[in-house]
């Protein structure tokens, strides 16, 4: 099985009660760079976008952000 790393947009949004619109604004992220990340046409993210989503939500750990999964190979 490979691996592949989920970055959690549409949870963040959710658990965090704001749209992708608000959290473009509070971390300075192009808004549709994150749409892009939540429908998951972006498979890259860089390591700034991680650190700003994480100041602006106040995450302490890159877990809430990100995640890695298993996925079966076709």
């Amino acid at each position: 099985m490979n691996k592949k790393v989920v970055v959690k947009i549409k949870e963040l949004t959710q658990v965090n009660h704001i749209s992708l619109r608000k959290l473009s604004e509070i971390s300075n992220i192009r808004l549709a760079s994150l749409s892009e990340l939540a429908n998951g046409k972006r498979e890259s993210m860089s390591f700034s976008h991680i650190e700003k989503i994480a100041a602006a939500l106040n995450i302490q750990d890159i877990r809430e952000i990100i995640d890695l999964v298993d996925v079966e190979e076709e």
